[in-house]
This record gives C-alpha cells, structure tokens and sequence, in this order.
C-alpha cells in the first residue's frame, strides 16, 4: 500500500500544473515581467519569480507526505528531519523573492546580505544536528567531527550550495533542468542507501521542476527568480547532509564549483548571458571565458568568439543542452563511485 506515497509527488506536480498559468497570466497582467537577456532585442514579457509556484507547490506536496505517513502508515516519519528541511528552503525562499524584487539590474540584495542569510538558514538543520558527523578524510580515514560538523559544516554546506547554484544560470531551461538531473539522482541514492522518505522529498521538487521546465524552456514565458535558485541549492546540500552521501553531492557539484573559479576569474561580476544575434545565435560576450556558459558558446561556435561562415553556432537552446550534458557526465561518474563512496 506503501505506493499511495506517490500521491505527494503527483500532488506538486498538479499543484504546479494548475497554478503556473495563472502566475504566468498574473504577472503578465500587472506588468510584473523581465527581460529575456538572451534573445535579441531583449524582450521584456517574460513573467517573473516562478519559483514562488515550484517552492508552495513542493511544500504543499511534502506535507501531503507527512500526513500519508501519519494517517495511514505510521511508522518513522522522520517529521524533525523535514520540517528543519522546510525551514531551510523558506527561509532562502524567502531572502530569494526580496532579492527579485529589488531587481538583479539594481544590484539586488548584497551578496555579502546574501551569503549572511544563507548561513542564517542553515540553522534549522544545526540545532537537530542532522547528518552522521563521521566523515573520511584522505590519508585519514574515518574521522568523527563531533559538534564542529553542526556548527561548521552544514552551514557552508547551506550556504555554498545555494548561493552557488545561482551562478550557474540565465538560459532559458538551464535551474530547472539542472534542478531536475541533480535531484533525480540524489532521490536515486537515497533510496537505495535506505533513506526512501528522503527520496519521495526530492521527487516532490523534481516533479514540480518538470512542470516548471515546461513553460521554461525555450522560448520562456516564466523565469525561476533567486528564490527558486537558492531553494534548489539549499535542497541539494540538505538531502547530502540528511542522507549522509556529502561526497556524491560533491562530485554532481563539480560543474558549479568550476562555474564559481571562472566567475571569481571575472570579478564576480561579469554576466552570463551571450550576445543574440538576428538569426537566434549567440556570440561570446567577452573575450574570455568567464562560465561555463561562455564555453559553451565558445564550443558550439566552433572554438571561437563567433561562428564561421554561414553557421547559426551557439543557440540558446545548445548552450542549455550542452551544460545539462556536461552535468550528466558527473552524475554518471558518481554512479559508478557509490560502490566505493559508501
């Protein structure tokens, strides 16, 4: 009977189904819409801040969960776990929305506010001591942290993942889709590692992530916003930490932590967004590289700044595909890993 648990995935993606027309036309209507930098001429009719759907859709969803749990099948439902899990996403929810509205072009929130508050939502998850505080160390072994893995880190693990998952942005499909990938398989390992209740939380977000990826793709008619970026990232390190598989979640992580030295390589401050063209193509923004989104357009051109001859190169759509590829080659390296991580 245990499968009626699905019921809490199905409910964020039905939720999510339902809802993001009416935000999309609601947005539309009171003028709340951005810019697709993308896109030439930059059209600015794409509703804004769709993460507020993802976010209350994956909340409803997961305490639909709770209450299978308590009503039907009883048992460990692992409510201290979850709820300290909620807090956290809502609280970078929350810090991601006040930085929409301040607007990215207006400088936003200051990152040195930012990265404060994503440590300050770390302490949900620091008070119940989630997670085994024994990690493996190299040349080490098994070393047992004690208080220092509470207090240390889970908030860098917090507050890394979900400022950096922001980075790693901009084109149309690219959170939600890498949202999708990452999550999927760490709903994949912790089912097979024995954490199934932390499985069914992340399906709950992939499920609404699929909704989303629909009006998301190219052409866009919803952008995430921060705070469906921050909750992604602050979801990621929570499974990793819940689920204790820190190491895998480093591993599928390594595209951001390379998309973070490039962008340190520009000063944190160089965009990541192409030059569009007439034709649908992109050209390289800089000179240099400055993401992983610049190499890729540097790639699909041909190994140049634009494409040659009559070739249409980069597109909006190949950079995204070829990032979610680049993700997917980690992912795979960690799955042919878990034999040895665990």
């Amino acid at each position: 009977m245990e499968y009626l648990l699905l019921i809490a995935i199905a409910t964020s993606f039905l939720v999510t189904a339902l809802a993001m027309p009416e935000w999309i036309a609601k947005c539309r209507l009171d003028g709340l819409v951005w810019e697709d930098m993308n896109k030439f001429n930059r059209p600015k009719n794409v509703a804004s801040s769709g993460g507020v759907v993802v976010i209350m859709a994956f909340i409803l969803s997961v305490l639909v969960y709770v209450a299978l749990k308590t009503f039907l099948f009883g048992g460990t439902i692992h409510a201290l776990e979850i709820f300290s899990l909620i807090g956290v996403i809502l609280i970078l929810g929350i810090v991601g929305l006040v930085d929409d509205l301040f607007g990215w072009k207006n400088g936003g929130l200051s990152r040195r506010f930012r990265t404060f508050m994503a440590f300050i939502a770390s302490i949900p998850l620091v008070v119940i001591s989630a997670g085994t505080h024994s990690i493996s160390l190299p040349f080490i072994g098994v070393t047992n942290l004690g208080i220092l893995y509470p207090l240390i880190l889970i908030p860098v693990g917090i507050a890394g993942a979900s400022t950096t998952y922001n980075f790693l942005a901009g084109y149309n499909g690219l959170e939600a889709g890498q949202g999708i990938l990452i999550l999927s398989f760490l709903s994949f390992v912790s089912y097979i590692t024995g954490s199934a209740w932390l499985a069914v939380v992340g399906l709950c977000m992939v499920a609404s992530l699929l909704v989303f990826y629909y009006y998301n793709k190219v052409p866009a008619k919803v952008f995430p916003g921060d705070m469906m970026t921050y909750s992604i990232g602050a979801l990621i390190a929570g499974m990793a930490i819940l689920g204790n598989f820190e190491k895998v979640a480093i591993i599928i992580f390594i595209p951001y932590i390379l998309e973070v030295i490039l962008k340190v390589r520009g000063g944190l401050i160089k965009q990541s967004f192409g030059t569009p063209q007439k034709n649908g193509s992109l050209h390289m923004p800089y000179d240099k590289i400055y993401g992983l989104e610049h190499l890729a357009i540097y790639i699909l051109n041909g190994f140049s700044a634009k494409p040659r001859g009559n070739s249409i190169g980069a597109t909006e759509k190949k950079v995204t595909y070829l990032i979610h590829a680049f993700q997917i080659i980690f992912i795979l390296i960690a799955f042919f890993l878990l034999g040895e991580v665990f």
